[in-house]
């Protein structure tokens, strides 16, 4: 079980998607320490999970940043995009920046604290 786990609502589309407008729906984002404390992870619908470093998020909170398979930037005020690439097309995903920040949040705190019970 991941040591944190975030629901949020998030607007999905993809390279194969015929609709315009999206409704959104439920995504999962994760962080283990135990297992990689560098990286969270984005459970997108159809149970798909993608991996990248943490601090690409929170880099991509303020500018736009990242190159290959994920890219994230800032998207007005309230709202973020996690940018992903593979060889089965692009999905992007436009999730609530408070969202994000909450779930960095939580990733730092848990961070610290299996730091201070190892340490």
């Amino acid at each position: 079980m991941p040591a944190v786990e975030q629901f949020a609502r998030a607007r999905v589309v993809t390279d194969d998607d015929s609709q315009e407008e999206r409704d959104a729906v439920p995504v999962v984002m994760r962080y283990d320490p135990q297992d990689d404390p560098e990286a969270v992870g984005l459970v997108l619908p159809g149970a798909r999970v993608r991996s990248f470093p943490r601090s690409l998020l929170e880099q991509g909170l303020r500018r736009p940043v990242g190159t290959g398979e994920v890219r994230v930037w800032p998207c007005g005020r309230v709202q973020t995009v996690v940018e992903f690439h593979s060889a089965q097309g692009v999905s992007v995903v436009q999730i609530e920046t408070r969202a994000l920040i909450d779930f960095l949040r939580r990733t730092y705190t848990e961070a610290m604290a299996t730091a201070f019970a190892h340490g």
